[in-house]
């Protein structure tokens, strides 16, 4: 269980003690949370004390009495205000002027407990808190990373479409310069190699344009019946190219099912960046085998290789964005590091899962396994 620390400031000794002893074995729950809450409760009698309290120990919630000894309540507010601190902040008092609530509202309270208070109202008060802390919490930690995945986002980028075009130039320049002569045939070492980064640009900008136009949530309106057959055959036809210069084998096959109700742009993203891996990652000769198996609970997409496999810490980055598995036999593959973590999102989507068996040298395959109840409430609007 998480717990969230409670400052309750009231000079009745009374009413600490007995926020203390209704919300001392309380818990909040709710499906959206990742665990149930529970309290530590502190207490200050004076607007003074608190403060200090909130400097040093830095409460979650903060249970605020108007009329104190000292300082006042509104006093105490602005105080927390002014600091920015993340504290949710409830005034419980029994005499609140209009000028009162309106100045607590405007620095920041969120709630009034009126006193006397029963059990029930300060359990309710303190739920709705909770929820209300945990969200604004789950919502700055998602801008803080969407800041930081755009900032890696365009660092990658930068760098990954600089150093090609950086090498291009300079094969061009070497073929304008005849530097190596006046034949062609000189000059076919750096037009393959200035082909080669051609592709690998080719291929960032194919992620870039799948990690912007996957939304991350279903729209039914695109939804329809994808003919499966039909997604791998595209799949491998669109990698058949490097696959041909690596003499890359396929098998493919499609038991059970013919069709998924899904958006087909989901499954072309899954199905091309899996087979376009296995190839990448394949040895010349090898094979990249293609299933697609359908069961009373489930639909399975399977892609397995005989390339050069992973070890298993390898194995637990792969779905991380910008995550590129580097050593000796991948020096030479070119790659963004977003596919997996785009293929990821879009399994999540269906209530799926993704799994990895890999062995160095030996091959890797992957499975996504998607429930057939979950296709059927996307297929009926549930």
């Amino acid at each position: 269980m998480a717990q969230l620390k409670i400052l309750v400031v009231d000079d009745e000794p009374g009413i600490r003690s007995g926020v203390s002893r209704i919300l001392g074995n309380f818990h909040v729950t709710y499906p959206f949370m990742d665990e149930d809450y529970t309290f530590n409760i502190m207490e200050a009698a004076t607007g003074e004390e608190g403060i200090e309290i909130i400097d040093r120990e830095m409460p979650d919630i903060l249970l605020l009495d108007n009329k104190l000894p000292g300082i006042q309540g509104v006093e105490v507010l602005e105080y927390v205000r002014k600091k920015n601190y993340d504290i949710v902040v409830a005034m419980i008092t029994s005499y609140a002027s209009i000028d009162v609530a309106v100045k607590a509202h405007n620095d920041g309270a969120i709630d009034f407990i009126p006193k006397p208070f029963t059990p029930q109202e300060l359990k309710s008060s303190i739920e709705q808190i909770t929820k209300q802390q945990y969200l604004r919490r789950i919502t700055h930690k998602l801008k803080v990373e969407g800041r930081k995945v755009r900032f890696q986002f365009l660092s990658v980028l930068s760098h990954e479409l600089k150093a090609p075009l950086n090498a291009i130039e300079g094969y061009l320049r070497m073929m304008q310069e005849r530097q190596m002569g006046d034949s062609l045939d000189e000059y076919a070492s750096a037009i393959e190699r200035s082909l080669q980064r051609i592709e690998s640009m080719r291929n960032l900008i194919m992620d870039l344009l799948d990690f912007t136009k996957v939304n991350f949530e279903r729209q039914m309106e695109k939804m329809q019946n994808v003919n499966l057959k039909e997604l791998v055959s595209m799949a491998v036809v669109t990698v058949s190219p490097y696959a041909i210069h690596k003499e890359i084998h396929f098998e493919t096959s499609v038991n059970g099912c013919e069709t998924i109700w899904a958006d087909p742009n989901d499954f072309e993203i899954i199905l091309n960046n899996l087979v376009s891996n296995a190839v990448k990652y394949n040895k010349p000769g090898g094979t990249v085998t293609v299933s697609v198996d359908c069961s009373e609970n489930e639909f399975t997409i399977r892609v397995a290789d005989t390339g050069i496999g992973m070890n298993s810490e390898e194995r637990d980055m792969l779905f991380e964005e910008f995550s590129r598995i580097r050593n000796d036999k991948t020096r030479n593959i070119s790659g963004s590091g977003l596919g997996l973590s785009i293929v990821k999102k879009v399994v999540d989507l269906y209530h799926g899962v993704i799994n990895v068996e890999s062995s160095p040298d030996r091959g890797s395959a992957f499975s996504v396994i998607i429930p057939r109840s979950q296709v059927s409430n996307l297929k009926t609007g549930i």
